[in-house]
C-alpha cells in the first residue's frame, strides 16, 4: 500500500504510550495497534482529528504517501 502510517514515530517523538493515547483519543488499544502497524484498511476523519490534537500534530505528520515500487507486491 502506499500510504504509510508514522504514528509509532509522532507517539516517540511526544514522548506518550499506546495506553495514554488509546485514553486521550477514545479508541481501544487494538484499533490503536492495528492503525500503529499500518494494518488499518480506513481511518475516520474523526479519529484522525483526535489523534492530531491529542498528538500535537498534523495528519501529514502521521500518514504519508510513498510511491510503490516496481517489483514488489501490492497488499
Amino acid at each position: 500500500m502506499a500510504i504509510v502510517v508514522n504514528l509509532d514515530a509522532v507517539m516517540a517523538q511526544r514522548k506518550i504510550g499506546l495506553t495514554e493515547l488509546s485514553d486521550r483519543v477514545g479508541i481501544t488499544l487494538a484499533n490503536l495497534s492495528i492503525l500503529k502497524n499500518c494494518r488499518a484498511k480506513a481511518i475516520r476523519f474523526s479519529t484522525l482529528d483526535a489523534i492530531c490534537r491529542a498528538l500535537e500534530c498534523q495528519p501529514g505528520d502521521i500518514l504519508k504517501f510513498v510511491e510503490d515500487q516496481p517489483g514488489t507486491a501490492a497488499e
